[in-house]
């Protein structure tokens, strides 16, 4: 053992600083990144997206065998059809995803819109300006495209992003947001203007959820548990999205052949999204003369189907249903079915159990429609269509950065003008106040 004195720092010394986590440097120099992206003219913003678009596609094949990594690693851990589902990336899916940057490059850059004007009695001039939100975080699961639709949203609205998706597509992240960042480059701006947090550990995601300051918005996108877990911990701003309970009623007045095809369609398009209709409400009126048919169809198509008491005496190979599937969020080819009594028990029905994401009715009944879309509180309310178009793409604004069931700053699919906030511009003559 050794006897030599221990060395110390000199007097007043400053102590000895910790190494910058990832999270923090990439943070701090989004926030650099994001003054000059603020900057930005729209035909360079404009460039820069049909660049990443270009280098998306020109990289696919890299993009491609990233992802068979991460295939094969979640289904070693056994991860579920559904988020495998979600994983996925094909050729197509890829130029489906370029397709989407382009779009967004074609849409109105809502930075620096007028949002309205007036001039006040004594000559000042006042208009409300749409700028900038800053650094925008997001935290997600396994859905790789999110990184590229994040990132073009981002883009075009003056934001820099600051990326942090889940261990099971780090390798497909990482393909995606390199190609993003070489694009950005050869367009002239900065690097780090869309940046991917590599590390996948819980402390990184929770060390976003504080960097107050660095960090001006935090969207989580994924299931229940990872947001609530950024609602209950964040000190940082966040705009909530949502889980989907979604619902589709089948009134007493419906078309009959428009309601099979837009519960078939909006429960087995794909069922592991959000957006999917997971609850069939169906009027008593109607029951005997629809169940039969769309438990057939939905049997058909593979589809797992748990019902209420009275739903079984039509759909006899139904499981009984219990309390918590009216909750269910099956992501799955699972449909809970409920037999109501009129729309005042489907209304009810819907507030109780429901997310507040998206729901519909199917009826010809003007009125009955009117009152459902007045009364059901959700982000998306349906007249004759089906749920699985509550989507920013299907809205026309060429991607998404999530679908917010909250009530405060964004509702529903966010687009890019839910990616800034406002100031006042006031132009005086020497005005003062007294």
């Amino acid at each position: 053992m050794s006897t030599q004195p221990m060395e110390r720092a000199p007097a007043g010394a400053p102590p000895a600083q910790e190494p910058e986590s990832e999270v923090r440097r990439k943070a701090r120099l989004a926030k650099a990144a994001a003054r000059r992206l603020a900057l930005l003219s729209t035909e360079r913003k404009d460039a820069a997206l049909r660049a990443i678009a270009a280098e998306l596609e020109a990289k696919a094949d890299e993009i491609i065998a990233a992802n068979g990594k991460d295939l094969e690693n979640a289904r070693q851990k056994g991860v579920s059809a559904a988020l495998l589902d979600r994983l996925a990336l094909t050729r197509e899916r890829i130029q489906g995803i370029a397709a989407g940057v382009r779009e967004v490059a074609e849409l109105p850059d809502p930075v620096g819109e007028t949002v309205r004007a007036w001039r006040r009695p004594n000559g000042l001039e006042i208009s409300q300006v749409r700028v900038p939100l800053g650094v925008v975080g997001i935290i997600y699961e396994a859905r790789p495209n999110v990184t590229a639709d994040a990132a073009a949203l981002c883009l075009k609205s003056g934001n820099a992003a600051l990326l942090r998706g889940s261990s099971e597509a780090l390798e497909s992240n990482k393909a995606i947001a390199a190609a993003i960042q070489d694009a950005l480059e050869q367009s002239g701006l900065p690097r780090e203007a869309v940046q991917l947090i590599e590390d996948t550990d819980r402390s990184a995601a929770q060390e976003m959820m504080r960097l107050n300051g660095l960090i001006d918005v935090l969207i989580p996108r994924g299931g229940a548990g990872l947001i609530q877990a950024v609602v209950q911990n964040a000190t940082v701003p966040v705009i909530e999205t949502g889980v989907g309970n979604c619902h589709i009623y089948v009134h007493a007045d419906a078309d009959l052949d428009k309601a099979e095809a837009i519960v078939i369609n909006a429960k087995t398009r794909r069922c592991s999204v959000c957006n999917a209709v997971e609850t069939l409400l169906v009027d008593a009126k109607v029951a005997e003369a629809f169940l039969p048919r769309i438990g057939r169809a939905l049997e058909e198509a593979g589809v797992e189907i748990r019902g209420c008491e009275r739903t079984r005496r039509w759909i006899p190979q139904a499981k009984p249903a219990v309390e918590e599937d009216w909750y269910a969020e099956y992501l799955a080819l699972i449909l809970a079915v409920k037999v109501v009594d009129g729309i005042d028990e489907a209304i009810d029905h819907i507030e109780r159990y429901g997310s507040h994401h998206s729901d519909a009715i199917v009826t010809e009944n003007y009125s009955v429609a009117r009152r459902f879309t007045r009364e059901v509180d959700s982000a998306a309310v349906y007249v004759n269509a089906s749920t699985y178009f509550t989507d920013g793409n299907q809205f026309g604004f060429g991607a998404e950065i999530g679908i917010s069931t909250q009530k405060l700053h964004a509702r529903g699919p966010m687009g890019l003008p839910e990616l800034t906030s406002t100031k006042y511009v006031i132009h005086g003559d020497g005005q003062i106040r007294v």
